[in-house]
């Protein structure tokens, strides 16, 4: 059965760091595009973040690039995003998804991509 989870959430101050992972079981990451998405309170889920297969591609939104990078471990099996600088405004649900498409989007429309995780929660507050 095919799997993504992710972890990493938690609180954090502004100005702080974050690391979600991905990590998928029943498939081969290296071969999917990956996304980042997220969904505050009372909003609708919008895409952080986004990096083709084969690493062809890497898209960020504008509120988090400069801030928020996306990578792979393919030993683990896994996608990074690595959170700098947080702000409140960054605070949301984050989901990952997998898409067997070359490439990535970070739009969010109905069929996007197959498979997606639960969601870690990610909090930035004082």
């Amino acid at each position: 059965q095919l799997q993504l989870v992710e972890s990493g959430g938690g609180l954090v101050q502004p100005g702080g760091s974050l690391r979600l992972s991905c990590a998928a079981s029943g498939f081969t990451l290296d071969r999917y595009s990956i996304g980042w998405f997220r969904q505050a309170p009372g909003k609708e889920r919008e895409g952080v973040s986004c990096m083709s297969r084969f690493d062809i591609t890497r898209k960020y939104a504008d509120s988090v690039k400069g801030r928020f990078t996306i990578s792979r471990d393919n030993a683990g099996n896994t996608v990074i995003l690595q959170m700098d600088s947080l702000k409140p405004e960054d605070t949301a649900v984050y989901y990952c998804a997998a898409s067997y498409s070359y490439m990535c989007t970070i739009i969010d429309y109905k069929g996007a991509y197959e498979h997606w995780g639960q969601g870690t929660q990610v909090t930035v507050s004082s």
